[in-house]
């Protein structure tokens, strides 16, 4: 019988370790999401100083993720998965200082939020091990195995959600406020450069590994002259265009939704965490077992234009009621829509990619996703200030793009073959 895992973890126990790890990122990302906000509010930040620490960590990652893929593509995986998430151990320890310093103002802005800002630009210079961690999945996974593996993936990161913002509200509304949510993400870091230590076994092969180059980080962002350097398939560099823009809405929807729900609903930290919980429940189902039916059943090309066309749907729908059962109901369209969407992009640059190239071409679809995050937060809080929930109607022009590109450059792409790699 195949479980949540697809028997996937039952056949090649490896895959535990990175499991671990990914769970932890996104507890990590989530844990600060209904927290954040009240933090910012608690030293006087603004809408923009909020937008600008979720950029803080993006602007870094987009730096270090491409710099760290290729690195695992020459050393091998662990070491660098070891690198990185020592790197993200050590930034939650610093984030817990800034509970211990006094709220000074240094240029108009406080001392502590300074300290939290640095926090997280080391957590995203050395945050490139979402992309190696896909690397190592698509070194041990076959391609029938492939079509699924990143659903699990996903999966896992809804479980994230449902655990997550619950945690961080529960835990920051304690007598030590956020200090206690940073307590318990440090602890799972721990947890996880010990499982990553003991227990995830090298996947590339000395044979297989590419001659070491140097090149200055800052080429990093050069994503147009990489990918042209990489020469890939034409269907990957169209998956790079799709989730550049994609992820631009995705950067400013993840920006601006808890914001959106303080202000319709009034909520504070543990309703947010609550919500953030239900939302991680919708999140697990639909990439645990919903994407994974629909790309086994339809392939993951049209798996994709599904899910963008729901994420179209629910970005207007979520802006035409302030009833919270309604609204629940028609943010499950657009949360179904990204379900959708996400693990498609990894599970066709898995199956295309070349495997002595797969860290790269991950780095680079890591780079992708951080460059947009790196900018648009801060650009999509303010401008969220301005217009309110306005943005989400521009927003769901982004993905109506998406779909005129998926008709325009996948039509030679049959389906049925697709569909079998």
């Amino acid at each position: 019988r195949r479980d949540f895992f697809t028997g996937i973890a039952i056949m090649n126990p490896h895959v535990y370790p990175t499991f671990l790890l990914t769970f932890v990122n996104v507890l990590g990302f989530s844990l600060l999401l209904p927290v954040l906000p009240f933090v910012v509010e608690q030293y006087g930040g603004s809408k923009a100083v909020y937008g600008a620490l979720l950029s803080s960590y993006s602007i870094f990652q987009a730096l270090g993720a491409p710099y760290l893929g290729k690195l695992s593509d020459s050393i091998g995986r662990k070491p660098v998965l070891m690198i990185s998430q020592a790197g993200t151990l050590l930034s939650w320890l610093i984030f817990g200082l800034a509970y211990f310093i006094p709220n000074t103002p240094i240029l108009g802005l406080a001392l502590p939020l300074i300290v939290i800002a640095f926090s997280r630009v080391l957590d995203g210079i050395t945050g490139g091990n979402n992309a190696v961690a896909q690397a190592y999945l698509t070194d041990i996974t076959t391609k029938e195995e492939k079509n699924t593996i990143f659903g699990t993936v996903g999966g896992i990161v809804g479980i994230g959600f449902i655990i997550g913002p619950g945690v961080g509200g529960y835990l920051a509304s304690g007598p030590y406020g956020y200090l206690g949510m940073v307590v318990g993400a440090a602890c799972l870091s721990t947890v996880t450069l010990i499982s990553i230590a003991v227990g995830l076994k090298e996947s590339l092969q000395p044979e297989n590994r590419r001659p070491r180059t140097q090149e200055p980080i800052l080429n990093a962002l050069r994503l147009i002259h990489r990918i042209r350097r990489l020469n890939p398939a034409p269907i990957i560099v169209n998956i790079f265009t799709i989730r550049a823009v994609f992820n631009i809405m995705m950067s400013a929807y993840i920006a601006t939704i808890a914001l959106f729900m303080i202000d319709l609903f009034a909520f504070n930290e543990q309703e947010l965490g609550l919500f953030l919980l239900v939302v991680g429940v919708f999140i697990a189902f639909n990439q645990a077992i919903i994407s994974k039916w629909f790309i086994k059943k339809i392939g993951a090309y049209q798996t994709m234009r599904l899910g963008i066309f729901l994420s179209i749907f629910g970005l207007i729908s979520i802006t035409l009621t302030d009833n919270l059962w309604l609204y629940i109901g028609l943010y499950y369209f657009l949360n179904l829509g990204i379900s959708l969407t996400i693990p498609c992009f990894n599970t066709l640059l898995a199956q295309h990619a070349d495997p002595k190239e797969a860290g790269e071409v991950m780095g680079i679809s890591g780079s992708i996703v951080s460059i947009a995050n790196a900018v648009i937060p801060i650009i999509a809080a303010t401008l969220y200030g301005i217009y309110g929930p306005s943005l989400y109607l521009g927003l769901a022009l982004l993905p109506i793009f998406c779909l005129l590109v998926c008709k325009s450059k996948f039509h030679e792409m049959p389906l049925s073959e697709e569909a079998q790699q």
